[in-house]
C-alpha cells in the first residue's frame, strides 16, 4: 500500500508560479496551468480544479494578514490534511502552487505530502514590468485581491469579501490538423475579485525591536551557552530575513547550527504568523569554558 503511494506520488509533476506578493500570480496562474496542461491549483489555502474550488479555504476571508499567511502556508493541520486528503482522491499528474518565494512554495508541497516542484516560472517569465506594476498598485492602494475561479463560486463560498468578476479572452493553439487560416481558438477565462477584511485595515507588522527579542529568546532556549553578538532583520517580501552572529563555547556541535535555525523559524513562525524566508548564523568567536 505505501509502495502503491510512493510510487503514484512520483509521478506527479509538481509546478510553482512564484513572485512578489500582489505581483498578479493569481491572475495568470489559469494561463500557466493552460500552457503546461496543468490539472490542479494550489493558491492562498485553496485546491483549485477547473472553475471548481475542491477543498481547503481562502486566506482571503482572514481578518488579520498574519493569520491570511498561516492559512495560505497549511500551518493549520485540519486544513492542510483536508486538502492532502482531497488530493489523494483526485486523478492528476500535474499541479501548480503558488507562492512568494520559493521556500513558501517548497513548504506547502511538504505540508501536503507532494514533491518538491520540479519546474519553477516566476512571474516575471508571463507578464510585463508594467502588468506586474500595475497589479501592485491595484493591491495596495484598493486592496483588490483576485481568486481564479469564477463569480459564482466565489459568491457561494465568499460572499462577504466578493468585490467584481473579470472576464478575459485568451487565445490557444489547437492541436492536430486544422483547416488553413484556423489556429487559435478563443478561450474565456472569469476570475473573481475581492476585498479581503485585511486589507481594508493594512497590514500587521512586528517591529524589529520585538523580532530580536523573539529571536533572542529562542536561541537562549535552544542553548544558554550560545552569546549573541548580533541580530540583523531585513525586510523579504512576505516576511524576514535574519542574519545572527554569535560566540559558542568549545565542544559545541557545529552541526547542532541547522537544527537551532529551524527551531528559530519553526518557533517565531509558529507563534506570531510571520513568515521566516531565511536565518543565517555567522559564528565569531569559539569562546573557552569557564
Amino acid at each position: 500500500m505505501i509502495f502503491d503511494f510512493l510510487f503514484a506520488l512520483k509521478r506527479k509533476k509538481v509546478f510553482a508560479l512564484v513572485g512578489e506578493s500582489g505581483s498578479g500570480k493569481s491572475f495568470h496562474a489559469k494561463f500557466v496551468a493552460q500552457r503546461y496542461n496543468i490539472e490542479l491549483i494550489i493558491d492562498d489555502g485553496l485546491l483549485i480544479r477547473d472553475n471548481r474550488i475542491l477543498a481547503g479555504h481562502s486566506a482571503k476571508k482572514e481578518h488579520n494578514f498574519m493569520a491570511a499567511v498561516k492559512v495560505a502556508l497549511f500551518d493549520e493541520k485540519s486544513h492542510r490534511d483536508e486538502v492532502a486528503r482531497r488530493l489523494l482522491n483526485e486523478k492528476y499528474k500535474r499541479i501548480l502552487l503558488l507562492g512568494t518565494s520559493e521556500k513558501m512554495t517548497n513548504k506547502i508541497a511538504a505540508r501536503l505530502q507532494l514533491p518538491p516542484p520540479s519546474k519553477i516560472v516566476k512571474i516575471e517569465d508571463i507578464a510585463t514590468q508594467e502588468e506586474i506594476e500595475k497589479a501592485i498598485r491595484t493591491r495596495r492602494i484598493e486592496g483588490k485581491h483576485v481568486i481564479p475561479v469564477p463569480s459564482i463560486e466565489v459568491k457561494r463560498s465568499y460572499p462577504n469579501i466578493f468585490y467584481d468578476a473579470i472576464r478575459i479572452f485568451k487565445r490557444r493553439k489547437t492541436t492536430g490538423t486544422v483547416p488553413s487560416g484556423i489556429g487559435l481558438v478563443p478561450t474565456l477565462h472569469e476570475k473573481s475579485v475581492v476585498r479581503p477584511v485585511y486589507s481594508k485595515h493594512g497590514k500587521v507588522i512586528i517591529s524589529e525591536a520585538a523580532l530580536i527579542q523573539l529571536v533572542t529568546h529562542c536561541i537562549d532556549e535552544y542553548n544558554k551557552e550560545i552569546k549573541i553578538k548580533k541580530i540583523l532583520v531585513k525586510d523579504a517580501e512576505m516576511g524576514y530575513r535574519l542574519v545572527i552572529t554569535i560566540d559558542v563555547p568549545y565542544g559545541t556541535q557545529l552541526g547542532g547550527m541547522h537544527e537551532m535555525q529551524q527551531f528559530v523559524i519553526d518557533n517565531i513562525e509558529r507563534y506570531t504568523g510571520i513568515l521566516i524566508e531565511e536565518v543565517n548564523i555567522i559564528i565569531d568567536k569559539i569562546t573557552e569554558n569557564n
